[in-house]
């Protein structure tokens, strides 16, 4: 990574990590936290009603995203959803109901502050189908082919590096899973000088793809079905926008499904080496299923 990257990465994290510090301190305030400054094409003010009254103020407080992921992702019973930069952790735990007891919310941020504010808003509303993890979405910490959704709010603009961050999104779903995200997108005619001259990088704006190099960006990671939609407009020229596109049900990937079956065949338990492995008999422990079928990943 450049060091212009890794200085844009800790501006980033700066901007996000205070962010998280204002609503944790606002919080022990008489009238609950104060919202993060933001204007009206950002912020909770993009969700529901009833899914705000569901949530901690805390998780209102510091949303920071430029739409509702949750509401285009049409997430299902059971599905495993990964919420990249998850910040607070709204939309973890607005996944996390949708999804059920039986699916699973991961949340995925840089931010130590950011994390804990989240957790600590998991605690609040008993969310037990949740987990946060630490890292960048330039290198997901999960294994390949096991999340059916991949969701995000105003984030990949923010990447120094969105090729990466296509190709891990690919490496971590299913084959036939999707992704359904928001984020800022930009005119075609704008150049990347022109997109600067209209807002930051931290907020959200400089970073931001336009419409064909999205398209291009999902398409070269193996992404079909991409489907870009505006929602309204942050600044002249800049949008809010869905993204939608689809992990093709057959792939030539072989780190995806194929290697994860592999890998639970031979181990004799389902979801080898995540905390969701279980053996595939019930009559036995983990431990059993794998030093009878000699699996290499004993831990």
């Amino acid at each position: 990574m450049s060091e212009q990257s890794t200085d844009l990465r800790e501006t980033v994290r700066q901007r996000y990590a205070a962010a998280a510090v204002k609503v944790t301190e606002g919080g022990s305030a008489c009238c609950g936290p104060e919202p993060v400054e933001v204007d009206e094409s950002f912020g909770s003010a993009l969700y529901a009603a009833d899914d705000r009254d569901t949530l901690p103020a805390e998780a209102l407080a510091a949303s920071l995203g430029c739409g509702n992921p949750t509401a285009v992702a049409e997430l299902r019973t059971g599905e495993r959803v990964l919420d990249l930069g998850s910040g607070g952790g709204i939309d973890v735990l607005l996944s996390a109901r949708r999804v059920g007891p039986t699916g699973k919310a991961y949340g995925l941020d840089m931010t130590d502050e950011m994390l804990a504010l989240a957790l600590a808003n998991a605690r609040k509303t008993g969310a037990t189908n949740v987990e946060f993890l630490k890292g960048t979405i330039e290198a997901i910490p999960l294994p390949a082919g096991t999340i059916d959704v991949v969701i995000s709010n105003c984030v990949i603009n923010l990447s120094v590096d969105k090729p990466a961050v296509f190709a891990e999104t690919f490496r971590v779903l299913k084959p036939g899973g999707r992704i359904g995200v928001t984020d800022v997108v930009a005119d075609d005619t704008l150049t990347p000088e022109q997109r600067a001259e209209r807002g930051d990088y931290v907020g959200c704006i400089a970073g931001a793809l336009s419409f064909a190099e999205y398209r291009e960006g999902l398409e070269a990671a193996g992404f079909t079905g991409v489907e870009i939609t505006p929602t309204h407009a942050v600044a002249d020229g800049m949008n809010s926008a869905i993204v939608r596109a689809v992990k093709p049900s057959t792939t030539d990937e072989p780190d995806s499904s194929n290697a994860a079956t592999a890998t639970d065949a031979c181990c004799g338990v389902t979801a080898c080496c995540t905390s969701d492995e279980q053996a595939t008999d019930a009559s036995t422990t983990v431990t059993e299923a794998k030093a009878a079928s000699g699996c290499g990943c004993q831990s």
